[in-house]
């Protein structure tokens, strides 16, 4: 099977796993995209979503599912993501998309956070894909100085910017040994607005596709 057609296997597994929700939260990525696409089958039970970023609301909006306001709706019963890196403890590394500061608030929002990914996101140590910390544009240059200092290479991601109107740099070269610590220290860097280290809230559940099927990880 394709990395593609993995993605589209747990995409469609995760169906069992929003029965009895009318609003759902709903990440960013590829693997999120064929989610999306499956829910279009289910729009009658689906009351609306709330999306983390505008690629996820067109695609939402697409298909006929109404894309509602956080803060109208309070408290979600469950948020789907995809991640680009998933550990034995849940904790993820996010933002390959962009979309970290909404998807992190989603997550927040949510009583449950089920990560949906195929086989080749499950690592034992985060860090190899490069970590993403968004930024206000003025302080982008501070903050590489601070990260270059614990250890980091950040790279600004050229000609990008956020939904929120801000930057990224991509962090090369961190080995994350304790992932809810240099998540903490990140955001503390005057300027960073959040980073895809996702160990403060990490995941509920994860399902991985693989060539041998979906499995299922709890903690």
């Amino acid at each position: 099977m394709t990395q593609d057609e993995l993605k589209k296997q747990v995409a469609k597994a995760a169906l069992e796993y929003i029965k009895g929700y009318a609003i759902l939260g709903i990440g960013t990525g590829s693997t999120v995209n064929h989610f999306i696409d499956f829910l279009a089958d289910l729009k009658g039970s689906i009351d609306g979503a709330v999306s983390s970023s505008r690629m996820s609301t067109e695609r939402l909006q697409k298909i006929g599912i109404p894309v509602l306001d956080l803060n109208a709706v309070g408290q979600l019963d469950i948020y789907i993501d995809g991640a680009d890196e998933i550990n034995p403890d849940l904790y993820m590394l996010k933002g390959g998309g962009g979309a970290l500061t909404r998807e992190k608030i989603i997550a927040g929002a949510s009583r449950q956070f089920l990560c949906i990914a195929d086989e080749t996101k499950y690592v034992d140590v985060l860090g190899s894909f490069p970590l993403p910390v968004e930024v206000i544009p003025m302080s982008r240059s501070y903050v590489a100085r601070e990260i270059v200092k614990l250890g980091g290479q950040p790279v600004w991601r050229e000609n990008y910017i956020t939904d929120n109107g801000n930057e990224i740099l991509d962090v090369h070269n961190l080995t994350i040994m304790q992932p809810k610590a240099l998540e903490q220290t990140l955001n503390n860097i005057p300027g960073v607005v959040t980073n895809g280290l996702f160990a403060m809230r990490g995941a509920n559940m994860a399902l991985l596709g693989g060539p041998d099927g979906v499995r299922k990880l709890t903690l």
